[in-house]
């Protein structure tokens, strides 16, 4: 019994030796992070479509959902009809332009058999004067008239630029009805479905990128000088019961800053209050869950 009793011992004191030296492997603890974005609506109106549910990987950009467009539309129909009536109001100088300029054509054919007589002195250089006075009166008419229906036009086309201004502020509002997914991700939390109604600002659901982890871990002051930002490290979490999984990681991130040990991590050192936090990015391949504790090994 005694020998039993001392090969007990000895495997006590190995298995305890052996946890702390398990503990003494990590270096940092804290909890696994992802990058989350809340989507919230940014129009008012009935949700007509909402294509997601919890679960969902969803790429950036990729249109999900839709809210009731059919008042601003019905506004925008307004806006363009108000636009059309102005616009009828312009002149079009063509019509009195090309009267003119057909006189002008008739009396540069009677200038050409003015100067033709006025060669062999069969016409008075009067005739010649006349008309070339007629043409003046008639390239001064010409210019009027164009000016001054440019003039017109002008005027009544400023009268369009509110409206062009309306115009687009309801092109805005509607494309804002169109609900994109703003980042390649996950989604992790659904608040709205199809059908309910929506306000600017109401969260309709939080997507997280899954794919690319950080665990966000405390060190002290004394171990700041062994960790730098873009070292390579070994991140270990929970695989199974007693069993730990590595993954490599890459500082990404260190705190300038100093701050009180948060309650949720334990350092090898309690008696050192204040801690410094940084982040260390690993590529998750879906065995890491979000608030996951981690621990890290420089």
């Amino acid at each position: 019994m005694k020998i039993v009793g001392f090969v007990f011992g000895i495997l006590m004191m190995l298995f305890i030796f052996s946890c702390a030296t398990t503990d003494d492997d990590a270096d940092a603890y804290g909890h696994f992070e992802a990058r989350e974005i809340v989507v919230s609506a940014q129009a008012n109106g009935q949700i007509l479509r909402l294509d997601l549910e919890e679960g969902v990987s969803l790429k950036a950009g990729q249109a999900i959902g839709l809210i009731d467009t059919t008042t601003l539309a019905l506004q925008r129909n307004q806006l363009l009809a108000s636009m059309g009536t102005v616009r009828k109001k312009t002149q079009d100088p063509g019509p009195q332009i090309k009267v003119l300029e057909e006189q002008r054509r008739t009396l540069l054919r009677e200038k050409t058999r003015v100067e033709a007589l006025l060669a062999g002195k069969a016409a008075l250089p009067k005739q010649l004067d006349d008309i070339n006075g007629q043409l003046n009166v008639l390239e001064e008419q010409i210019r009027a008239a164009k000016s001054n229906a440019d003039r017109f036009n002008q005027a009544v086309l400023a009268e369009t630029d509110p409206l062009a201004a309306q115009l687009r502020l309801l092109d805005e509002q509607i494309s804002r009805c169109y609900v994109e997914n703003p980042i390649d991700g996950t989604v992790i939390l659904q608040w709205a479905e199809a059908g309910e109604l929506a306000s600017i600002g109401k969260p309709l659901y939080k997507i997280a990128d899954l794919r690319h982890m950080e665990l966000r871990a405390y060190i002290t002051g004394a171990q700041l000088s062994s960790v730098k930002p873009g070292q390579k490290v070994e991140v270990f979490f929970d695989a199974g019961k007693e069993t730990l999984q590595s993954l490599p990681g890459t500082v990404s991130w260190i705190s300038s800053q100093a701050e009180f040990t948060p309650k949720i991590v334990q350092t090898r050192e309690e008696r050192v209050n204040l801690v410094y936090a940084l982040k260390i990015a690993v590529d998750n391949d879906g065995a890491v869950k979000i608030g996951m504790p981690g621990e890290v090994s420089f």
